[in-house]
């Protein structure tokens, strides 16, 4: 008996110390994974070493934003008796909300002009551009501007039975905190729905396959403990749940439930004459190689992701790498210990449902080398579409894309789009060499620069620190435009100094601490990264030319916030796919060359997978799907997974390595064969069952990586043993496989 054997006989025999320590271990981990916290924010998609990362989060520890809601109430005259009451209702229902606090154009206008009448109130609101550009009236809306405290999500609770008491009717809700809510929720949903299409699929095909409930007990709390001790892990790691990490439970269950299966299979081949506890230790040591070669593969293919700069894929790949180990581990030690304990039977004892599986596996080899050439030329044809699909995917960070267009949440936010603005927000942070930002040449500075940024075509409003002198002067009647000659300027400006002790507004665009931090809210349209690079050229050209005095002071300007990371997200996306799936690639094919010695083997073994994918990518570019970050991670999760089944194949082709060809293919297709169709049927439906999402990225995600475990099966029985034909020099067409 060698090395490993004596290890396997060694866990045997300890299989009740084994089963104690997960049944310790397995509700601790459990405790762990239900206080992992759910975040769908933006900052959760940008590593912490990122540059721009750093400087938003000490941009915004300089200038703190409280997370807004907007609030809409729509009308044919906002500024009628009964609609401004209506919004004034609102407003000081929502105001009245611990934490929180709530602003209309109603406040700003009632403390400029206290005994103006309502059509002298519209005239002023209507006769600039600002309250307008920040979403605030418009022709057939007026908004109430929520300024959220404490926790969010009881918040927004707070926020809809309020208005919901003060019976103010219909009204629109727009903002971050509404978006990351729902998307928080979706992802969460998602995952639980799949998870119960999952178990459910997996109790109904084990007991049909195995008819065996002692079978199915110890599949299952296989499963059930790899999963936890995964999520413990995650735990302790410091991760999150986010909008793709919520996948690293399914994943870790599929490629769980796929050793299992493989070692279950070899398991009921038992032998006339050997006893349970020998013939259990041979059949766990012949696959032993396979399914550690498998699990090692696999989890570097997910450790590949952490090249990506987009967090949540770095941390659901380093994450799922770790729950690969821990299934290891649970599948060569809790899983034989449970089997022992509960007497799962053999062949011997019960019969397993394969007929229809042997009769076809009987005919492949035949088939495939009559076909031979036919298959693997249109296997090659598929890989080339696929390769040009995915060279012309496009990429969607869009934050409409990420929403179910039949929810609130999407008809809301599309409405605001098309009759407001996009919420789309740059900030542009001026770094000035001395505490000067009140003195009135440096804010004229300022001044000309945010004018010369409002000159975009695309820029729908900036607001600065001259802002509220623009309203003011605007109020007094004087337009809002602040004068050019420095000294009338100077002028306007002079009671700056005063006005920020007394005009919360006015300090959230100067630091009213240090004096030497100012920054200015630019409001712009096409958020994607094409308009985000435009916005940024035109921001760095206007500082050079119009902001010249600034620049000769040392000062220094930098655009940062969260569409520029949300920008950084969609930028990283293809080169994400790119440089994780050559390295996922390269990192098999290492193991594969470990493995197995053979070059043309090692190559052939990629072709199922490599062909599943790049179709699956077709099929994505058809459907009219695009890559987000959920859809990025097929190529991982395609590679990680279906690479297994080639290398049982192979382990099992090489076990007769003197005989035909023929004989090599049944042998491998009678051992691994069955279990590869059982476990991919699970897998394929456990995905499938994303698409009953209301989350768009995961519903994309769930049918292509469905669709691409089944073209993996397809390939494994028609494409794989073709190439070998073609390469196998024994054979001859006179010599052709027995039909």
């Amino acid at each position: 008996m060698d090395g490993p054997s004596r290890w396997l006989a060694r866990v045997m025999r300890a299989r009740y110390v084994v089963i104690w320590l997960y049944a310790v271990l397995v509700p601790a981990a459990a405790v762990l994974a239900t206080r992992i916290p759910h975040q769908g924010a933006i900052d959760r998609l940008i590593v912490p070493g990122d540059p721009d990362y750093a400087a938003t989060r000490v941009f915004q520890t300089i200038f703190p934003e409280r997370p807004v809601v907007l609030v809409i109430f729509e009308s044919d005259d906002p500024w009628a008796p009964d609609q401004l009451a209506r919004v004034q209702r609102a407003r000081d229902a929502l105001a009245a909300i611990p934490h929180t606090s709530a602003f209309t154009v109603i406040d700003a206008l009632r403390r400029a002009r206290p005994a103006a009448s309502p059509a002298d109130l519209r005239t002023l609101a209507l006769g600039t551009t600002v309250f307008r550009s920040q979403g605030l009236v418009g022709d057939q809306f007026m908004t109430v501007l929520v300024a959220l405290g404490g926790d969010r999500d009881a918040t927004l609770g707070a926020i809809d039975r309020t208005l919901a008491r003060a019976d103010v009717g219909p009204y629109r809700e727009v903002g971050a905190p509404v978006v990351s809510a729902w998307l928080e929720r979706a992802s969460s949903a998602a995952t639980a729905r799949s998870f119960l299409i999952f178990g459910v699929l997996l109790l109904a095909v084990t007991w049909f396959l195995y008819r065996s409930l002692r079978t199915l007990a110890a599949i299952v709390l296989s499963l059930g403990a790899a999963v936890a001790l995964a999520m413990g892990a995650g735990y302790l790691l410091g991760f999150a749940f986010t909008i793709v990490s919520s996948l690293v439970p399914l994943t870790v269950m599929v490629t769980t439930l796929a050793t299992l299966t493989y070692l279950h299979s070899r398991f009921l081949d038992q032998e006339p004459g050997s006893t349970l506890a020998e013939h259990q230790i041979i059949a766990f040591r012949n696959k032993l190689l396979p399914v550690t070669a498998s699990t090692i593969a696999a989890a570097l293919g997910f450790a590949a992701l952490a090249v990506s700069s987009i967090r949540p894929i770095r941390e659901m790949g380093i994450w799922t790498a770790v729950g690969l180990v821990i299934a290891w581990v649970v599948a060569f030690t809790l899983f034989p210990a449970l089997q022992r304990l509960l007497h799962t039977p053999t062949r011997q004892r019960v019969e397993v449902r394969s007929r229809l599986y042997e009769r076809i596996a009987r005919v492949l080899p035949s088939f495939t080398f009559r076909h031979r050439a036919i298959l693997v030329a249109a296997a090659l044809a598929g890989c080339v579409a696929g390769a040009l699909a995915v060279a012309g995917a496009s990429v969607r960070v869009d934050t409409l894309s990420n929403i179910d267009p039949h929810s609130r949440v999407y008809r809301d936010l599309r409405w605001f789009r098309d009759h407001v603005m996009d919420l789309n927000v740059a900030r542009v942070w001026i770094h000035l060499a001395q505490p000067t930002a009140t003195d009135p040449e440096v804010l004229r500075a300022i001044d000309h620069f945010q004018t010369a940024i409002e000159r975009s075509p695309e820029v729908t409003g900036v607001s600065g620190p001259t802002t509220p002198l623009r309203m003011r002067s605007y109020f007094a009647g004087h337009g809002d435009r602040l004068p050019v000659d420095p000294a009338r300027f100077a002028e306007a400006s002079g009671d700056v100094e005063q006005l920020l002790l007394a005009e919360p507004d006015l300090r959230t665009f100067i630091d009213a601490n240090g004096l030497a931090d100012v920054q200015l809210t630019v409001l712009f349209r096409d958020g994607n990264v094409g308009g985000y690079r435009a916005l940024t050229t035109h921001i760095h050209d206007a500082w050079q030319h119009d902001a010249a005095a600034l620049a000769a002071q040392h000062a220094e300007m930098r655009v940062v916030g969260e569409s520029l990371l949300s920008v950084k997200v969609g930028a990283s996306l293809v080169p994400t796919l790119t440089h994780s799936l050559a390295l996922t690639v390269v990192l098999i094919l290492i193991v594969f060359v470990v493995v197995f010695r053979s070059g043309r083997e090692r190559l052939l073994a990629m072709i199922p997978s490599v062909f599943a994918l790049l179709v699956t990518f077709l099929g994505l570019r058809i459907a009219g799907f695009s890559l987000n970050v959920a859809t990025i991670l097929i190529a991982t999760t395609v590679l990680g997974t279906t690479e297994n089944d080639q290398l049982h194949f192979f382990h099992h082709m090489h076990e007769l390595p003197d005989a035909p060809l023929e004989e090599r293919l049944r042998h491998a297709f009678a051992i691994s064969g069955r279990p590869v169709v059982f476990a991919t049927i699970i897998n394929a439906v456990g995905f499938l069952g994303l698409a009953a999402t209301r989350f768009p990225p995961l519903r994309q995600f769930g049918l292509m990586t469905a669709a691409a475990f089944v073209l993996a099966l397809v390939a494994y029985f028609t494409v794989l043993p073709a190439g070998l034909w073609l390469l196998d020099r024994r054979s001859r067409m006179k010599n052709h496989p027995r039909r």
